[in-house]
């Protein structure tokens, strides 16, 4: 019998993971060691002409390699970056969609290794919105996707949801049928579906009607990973600080823009242009803080921005984890360290966690139920490992089964028994 030759992917803005058929079912490739998830990561290795990717990616960055790291890739679907190039070292540039492209080559390689045939259709996750409200960028973003996973040697593409695919994870767990509020908070968006769900239904691969509403918004892990960043790292960089005493009261606090940037993973770069940094010397007569100033050029010039956003992301998983966490940031300045407490992380994420919460209502009143015929609130990816965030979500629904799903690798499941459905036949 020949080898099927279909597969699911689950391109997300902080890891994915990829399908394969095996056996009557499916199973998550091994990308690397131990893993069946790998972070969306690239990094471009300009003293060797070579390319990593996931961990290794991570790590040859940290290890101070010459070169670019990519990451939150997905982040940039939709917008007029796609075909435009990114500078990644020595005067060598790149398209970003060539990254994508890239990106999506090696998850189908490590896949085709392990299933032994070729793969060339594929299910792809997307989120409920690319780019919150906006109906032309969100389909440019899908286009684009589809055109990256086509030039990665894909002949035939189509699309699921990813909370639509958490809710078939989800499905084949109960024994009874039931409304079910699947909430799918990754790192670069946060999508809701209100999805009837029953053993009775397993075998309709149209399930349309079974889905009362699909509402998401473009905020999640990245998001609170900047908002850490500014809140606990860049003021120590001058971020929120005055100008010289006799500066205007009305032009005192010095310019946001570059600390703005420089917490944003996929804006990082733009702050290391050469153009850039000769702007930023001549903002020196704009601080009243000489010494915050000097690491703000110190973390420019030596290009430490993503090492930042990375302690950041640490600080974020270390107080939902513990409470507190202590941010190293002896890089920027010998023996310089923050802390940061549990409260000073709710302040700085209480807008966006607000209007996620926000968002799991609106799905409610669009699915136009009443709050108690929901009968679970499940809930996956990567940033539902933050329990003041689930928390919020589950007490608008008192009445609710709270469930948890496998953070990293729900959507990717759910994605391949839809698979399967559609292509396995």
């Amino acid at each position: 019998m020949p080898r099927q030759n279909f597969c699911a992917i689950d391109f997300g803005t902080s890891n994915s993971a990829i399908a394969i058929p095996q056996g009557k079912g499916m199973q998550l490739v091994e990308l690397e060691t131990g893993y069946r998830t790998m972070p969306t990561a690239v990094f471009y290795n300009v003293e060797d002409e070579t390319r990593c990717f996931g961990r290794e990616a991570v790590t040859a960055y940290v290890d101070g390699y010459d070169g670019r790291l990519m990451r939150s890739i997905k982040s940039i679907l939709g917008s007029d970056l796609m075909e435009q190039t990114t500078e990644i070292g020595h005067g060598i540039s790149i398209r970003y969609l060539d990254v994508v492209v890239g990106y999506l080559k090696h998850l189908k390689r490590k896949a085709e290794e392990q299933h032994g045939a070729p793969l060339t259709r594929a299910i792809i996750g997307r989120p409920v919105w690319f780019v919150d409200g906006n109906d032309e960028r969100d389909a440019r973003a899908q286009a684009s996707l589809e055109s990256a996973a086509r030039f990665a040697g894909f002949d035939e593409v189509a699309f699921q949801y990813e909370p639509i695919a958490a809710s078939l994870d989800y499905e084949s767990t109960i024994k009874d049928e039931r409304i079910v509020l699947v909430a799918d908070i990754g790192g670069g968006t946060s999508d809701f579906s209100m999805v009837r769900v029953g053993p009775a239904r397993h075998s309709l691969l149209d399930r349309q009607g079974d889905i009362l509403a699909n509402h998401g918004i473009h905020v999640a892990g990245t998001d609170f990973d900047q908002s850490v960043n500014l809140a606990a790292i860049m003021p120590e960089l001058g971020f929120g600080s005055l100008g010289p005493a006799d500066t205007p009261a009305a032009a005192r606090r010095v310019p946001g823009k570059v600390y703005f940037d420089l917490a944003t993973w996929h804006l990082i770069n733009t702050v290391y242009n050469h153009n850039r940094v000769i702007e930023l010397r001549e903002m020196v007569s704009m601080y009243g803080d000489l010494v915050r100033y000097r690491r703000l050029m110190h973390v420019v010039t030596r290009r430490l921005g993503h090492h930042l956003a990375a302690l950041a992301e640490q600080a974020k998983i270390d107080v939902a984890m513990t409470g507190a966490a202590r941010i190293d940031l002896s890089q920027v300045e010998e023996a310089l360290a923050v802390s940061f407490a549990e409260a000073q992380q709710a302040d700085a994420l209480r807008d966006r966690v607000q209007r996620i919460v926000d968002t799991a209502e609106e799905t409610l009143r669009q699915a136009g139920i009443k709050r108690e015929q929901v009968g679970a609130v499940y809930f996956t990816g990567g940033s539902t490992g933050l329990q003041f965030l689930t928390g919020e979500i589950a007490a608008r629904f008192p009445k609710a089964e709270r469930v948890t799903g496998d953070r990293f690798s729900s959507v990717a499941t759910g994605l391949g028994i839809y698979a399967q459905r559609r292509f396995g036949r």
